[in-house]
């Protein structure tokens, strides 16, 4: 089995998509047109089951068998399925990342499409979507569930500056500084040491806040955690320029020694309590644009009429597809239809808000619109769940 190759015609070769940020990716998938032949979205979870193996294998049999039985057997259609379905079966059965906790893969045959993305965060559910695109709405939510910020924990000695993306470590530097000696003798030696430590510390602290600053403007982050006990974090706010402390989303305490998946755990339950705090405040915003004839949208409509003008900036979307308000009538490029299997309890969204959110996201990426999923359902609940804030009015 080959790597899928992305071909831009600016560049003198091809590039392994496996190689490329999962934003590229996702725009490639995007760009597509859609096909005549069923296009594969396949979302598992690879977190083992309470027996210490993958739970997929189940859901995988049953949905693509249920599915084979929908396309009139011998028919190009029904060849590029089976085709496909054999090729995701060949790589299921493959050996793969023990870290991966997550995969989405999307399969046309008939298009010339396999793309495969392992993640290291598991999807809440199973899901197989088939339309004519590939459905991007699970793999926007959690890009956006598990977004990309900077931790730093530290002391006055050295510091640890991680960036962290859909809960993995994409990045790590250290800052280490040469420790003080303690002098057991006081009066003016004394004070000689504490002056050389105030410096040292200072200057720890100086060279923390210059690699802290170069990374946040490398990897254009904006929002930092920082873990470190009281003492450290004073030296370090003295030194911090304003615009890298306004991106502090939350100082917290670790435990000392604290091993990697702590750390991890603790910096990102800060960045999602922050994140729920300020989906009210990202939706009022959206509503006194939307009302003060500004800049903003509301309502699916008015959401996919502004994508059409290209005046998205940000798409402000429920979290929960079963909460969309479906349209009379979608645009012409629009996927034909969709199915949805899933292993999601309970599970009741239609095809209409299934093709509505496919076509929303789809639309958000081709025009680099910056998505922001609101996971309380009944603050978009009087809009259709979904509006946009403007780059400009027409």
């Amino acid at each position: 089995m080959g790597t899928a190759l992305a071909f831009d015609p600016d560049m003198a070769e091809s590039i392994p998509v496996s190689v490329q940020p999962l934003s590229q990716r996702m725009e490639t998938l995007a760009a597509l047109e859609p096909s005549p032949f069923p296009v594969i979205s396949l979302y598992l979870s690879l977190t083992p089951n309470q027996n210490g193996r993958e739970a997929h294998d189940q859901f995988v049999r049953k949905v693509f068998a249920d599915r084979a039985k929908a396309l009139p057997a011998e028919s190009p259609e029904r060849e590029s399925f089976d085709t496909d379905v054999e090729r995701i079966r060949e790589y299921l059965d493959s050996p793969r990342q023990q870290s991966s906790q997550g995969l989405a893969i999307f399969a046309c045959a008939g298009a010339e499409l396999f793309e495969v993305i392992p993640l290291d965060t598991p999807f809440d559910d199973h899901w197989l979507f088939v339309g004519s695109t590939p459905h991007l709405y699970p793999l926007a939510k959690l890009v956006d569930t598990y977004p990309r910020y900077v931790a730093l924990s530290l002391d006055t000695n050295k510091a640890r500056i991680q960036v962290f993306s859909l809960a993995a470590a994409e990045r790590t530097e250290q800052v280490v500084s040469d420790k003080t000696r303690r002098n057991s003798k006081g009066g003016w030696s004394q004070a000689r040491y504490q002056r050389r430590a105030d410096n040292v510390h200072m200057n720890h602290m100086k060279e923390v806040v210059d690699t802290l600053e170069k990374i946040v403007r490398e990897e254009k982050i904006d929002q930092i955690v920082i873990a470190g006990d009281d003492q450290a974090v004073v030296k370090l706010r003295e030194q911090l320029p304003q615009q890298l402390a306004d991106k502090i989303v939350d100082v917290v305490k670790l435990q000392r020694n604290a091993q990697d998946a702590s750390f991890l755990e603790t910096t990102f339950d800060a960045i999602r309590m922050k994140d729920a705090e300020t989906d009210a405040e990202k939706v009022q915003e959206l509503m006194d644009e939307w009302q003060s004839g500004g800049l903003g949208v509301a309502g699916p409509e008015a959401t996919l009429s502004a994508f059409q003008l290209g005046q998205v900036d940000e798409l402000i979307i429920t979290g929960s597809v079963e909460s969309l308000k479906p349209v009379q009538k979608l645009p012409d490029a629009a996927p034909a239809e969709m199915q949805a299997d899933t292993s999601a309890p309970e599970s009741g969204i239609d095809e209409a808000r299934l093709k509505l959110s496919a076509e929303l996201i789809k639309l958000a990426q081709q025009t680099s619109a910056r998505i922001r999923f609101i996971e309380d359902a009944s603050l978009l609940a009087d809009v259709g769940g979904v509006g946009a804030l403007l780059r400009f009015r027409v």
